[in-house]
């Protein structure tokens, strides 16, 4: 293909070099930054239970895959090939979870994908928070819901408010109960570390549809494992389940496993086999995969992974309590915490802890040659102005670990002050000196 020369060559390099320019073109990190030999400290990955790194885990899944009958390949879509691991694993995310169905995708985007673009029927209404994954957004725009999305500013609920009493006066169907509502958010939000408000948005539904018709549709990803009862998640935290139309969970981030689970009722669940092309037309996870994920379970119900998240909690707090008031003379442009990070005791942590700065870049390179891995994000993943180093926490990081990184941030920032100071004294001399 090297002297593969045609307009559409012409096109895509030039989109590329627009976003070279823009400081926002993606490519994939050195692998020897963020595999587990690393000596790096990670602050980067979803690894948030440390488990991936676990001898425990590692010899229960080399236990159970050397007894299992089926450990390669799946044959096939779940459609062709209903594998016994596959089914037995379902029923037993029914018992931990408590519901009533549950159906496993490849991955939470599938998921996502999956039920956003079939189940909302035509007449019906989305509406979303407008930090929402990627994921949603797509099973949205695949939907037959077309004339009818919403968002709602993030985590608002007078905004989320507004948006309802909009819908209500310009649908008729969805006031008489004709037609339904769908609400997307997410429990924990991976780029900013914050929490929907579950319990004042189930509170709204049921005051604002009596019909029953408004459903609340629950991305657990970033929070299975790490909060509620054995990790069961944000939902079960509140005491929700029954609020809630649909929960998604996903294996691939403090599980350290792969693939998801859709938890909903037992229509939602055949309709979706029916229906949602991104498992319908896909070969099925790997016997190997879902023994890997049920060695994750394991861990979460005989208490480890609390414990974990415990000692995770632990020192996300810290984190955040020791950069607090080392910020107080930094310039918030330069680098900050969000605001609702801005004061101490937030209840309930996060691992998930934003670096605010105009120059995630720089700041990102200068941890990495402290050692430390911890990766900018820039738009368009989050929105034009909220560029960040994003820092995620794990269970397995230290004490010591997070001061020398909350120390290597303001570290950056006074050297880059120091180094402008030094830039707006030269200029200044420049100019006297051109007057002579």
């Amino acid at each position: 293909m090297s002297h593969w020369n045609t307009s559409l060559a012409t096109k895509l390099h030039a989109a590329l070099v627009s976003r070279e320019e823009r400081w926002i073109r993606r490519r994939l990190p050195d692998p020897n930054t963020s595999s587990s030999g690393s000596p790096l400290i990670d602050f980067n990955s979803n690894d948030y239970l440390s488990l991936s790194a676990s001898p425990a885990l590692r010899s229960r899944f080399l236990r159970k895959l050397d007894a299992a009958p089926d450990i390669l390949g799946s044959g096939g879509s779940r459609l062709l090939v209903n594998g016994r691991a596959h089914s037995a694993f379902e029923a037993r995310l029914c018992n931990f979870f408590g519901s009533e169905a549950a159906l496993l995708f490849n991955s939470g985007f599938d998921a996502n994908v999956g039920f956003f673009s079939c189940i909302p029927q035509p007449g019906d209404a989305i509406i979303y928070d407008e930090y929402i994954h990627a994921s949603v957004h797509d099973g949205i725009r695949a939907s037959r819901v077309r004339d009818a999305q919403y968002s709602f500013s993030h985590n608002s609920i007078a905004s989320l408010r507004q948006v309802l009493a909009k819908l209500l006066n310009e649908r008729p169907g969805v006031r008489s109960g004709a037609n339904s509502v769908f609400i997307a958010v997410e429990s924990l939000y991976s780029m900013d570390g914050t929490f929907s408000p579950l319990s004042e948005i189930t509170d709204l539904l049921e005051k604002t549809f009596p019909q029953r018709n408004g459903y609340l549709i629950v991305d657990e990803a970033h929070a299975t494992g790490i909060y509620g009862p054995q990790g069961r998640g944000r939902v079960a935290d509140l005491g929700l389940e029954s609020k809630v139309l649909a929960r998604l969970h996903t294996f691939g981030k403090a599980l350290a496993a792969t693939g998801a689970v859709v938890l909903t009722n037992t229509l939602i669940r055949d309709y979706l086999l029916n229906y949602a092309r991104s498992l319908i037309y896909t070969t099925s996870l790997s016997y190997a995969n879902i023994v890997a994920a049920d060695c994750s379970f394991d861990m979460l119900t005989d208490g480890t992974a609390e414990e974990l998240a415990s000692d995770l909690l632990e020192v996300s707090t810290h984190f955040t309590d020791y950069l607090r008031p080392r910020l107080a003379h930094i310039p918030p442009e330069l680098l900050s915490l969000p605001s609702h990070l801005s004061e101490a005791s937030v209840a309930p942590p996060s691992p998930i802890i934003p670096l605010m700065t105009l120059h995630p870049r720089p700041l990102s390179a200068y941890l990495l040659a402290l050692g430390m891995n911890a990766r900018p994000i820039t738009w368009p993943t989050v929105p034009k102005g909220k560029d960040r180093v994003r820092v995620c926490l794990h269970a397995g990081n230290t004490v010591a670990d997070v001061e020398k990184l909350a120390q290597g941030a303001i570290r950056w920032a006074e050297e880059t002050m120091a180094a402008r100071k030094k830039e707006v004294q030269r200029d200044g001399q420049r100019f006297e000196e051109s007057k002579l």
